[in-house]
């Protein structure tokens, strides 16, 4: 799919734009990429003018909402088919998403992509070939290609969450990668088997938490990851803590354990389990 080239508006931006129509500015500076970039648009009384393309002033925005221009107005980044998926603006700028109102990536402490770095950094890729199981809007992958990755391959279940991606600036471009960004719409639980054995010098593991994606958690799973890494090589696989409130469930040591039997040493680290191949 091809990226979104227009401007993307948030209800504060949305604010400050007509703000400054309304007291008779001429321009207008501010980010229209979700913190990515600054750029100064001209005011003109029927729209203002963004490189070289003319916008309509956007009506009142609804909060938590990321807006595109669909070639007549501006409209939400989200869809429904089942479920609605939606790109949810931060405060760091860049954006998370939703599924069904669940919100996909920690915010609370630090940027998605900020956290991602944290999590990248512990299965050092750089010169390596990764493996990113669930790609999500990309974070893990454009940490990777930040750090000097060789190759990274990534999955992505998900044919809205591509979309948006498409839409999404910090998600990375595939085509602007060199070909070191392999992405493909596939679902890891059924790709994987086709992958050659210890062809990846690291993996990435983020899934869906476990009442939604169970078959990611599986002890055939953790042996199929175990597969496809060389010995030596390293896993991050993001858990959470869900459940543990209310049930008393320690989902992190369950998902070690399984990475044990299947041909791990796993220990707990930050949000989820670092392991290494025996």
């Amino acid at each position: 799919m091809s990226r979104y080239p227009g401007p993307l508006l948030t209800r504060p931006i949305a604010d400050d734009l007509r703000a400054a129509r309304d007291a008779g500015a001429a321009t207008w500076t501010g980010s229209l990429d979700l913190g990515l970039s600054h750029d100064t648009v001209a005011l003109l009384a029927d729209g203002w003018r963004w490189r070289d393309a003319l916008h309509p002033y956007p009506g009142k925005l609804k909060e938590r909402t990321v807006y595109f221009f669909d070639g007549d107005d501006f409209a939400p980044v989200a869809r429904f088919a089942g479920s609605l998926i939606k790109l949810v603006p931060t405060e760091w700028g860049v954006p998370t998403f939703e599924i069904d109102g669940i919100k996909m990536l920690p915010t609370a402490k630090a940027s998605p992509l900020a956290d991602a770095q944290r999590k990248v950094a512990l299965v050092e890729p750089r010169g390596k070939r990764v493996l990113d199981t669930c790609g999500g809007l990309g974070y893990f992958a454009a940490c990777c290609l930040e750090s000097g990755v060789a190759r990274v391959q990534s999955f992505e279940k998900n044919a809205d969450v591509l979309w948006l991606r498409t839409l999404n600036p910090w998600s990375p471009d595939p085509a602007a990668s060199d070909g070191r960004l392999q992405m493909e719409h596939a679902d890891a639980a059924q790709a994987i088997g086709q992958l050659a054995d210890a062809s990846f010098d690291a993996l990435l593991h983020d899934p869906p938490r476990f009442g939604i994606a169970g078959e990611l958690y599986s002890q055939v799973f953790y042996g199929e990851l175990a597969r496809v890494l060389r010995r030596g090589g390293r896993l991050f696989h993001y858990t959470g803590s869900p459940n543990k409130l209310t049930s008393g469930r320690d989902v992190p040591r369950e998902v070690a354990r399984r990475l044990e039997q299947a041909g791990f040493r796993a220990e707990l680290a930050l949000d989820g389990v670092l392991a290494i191949r025996r």
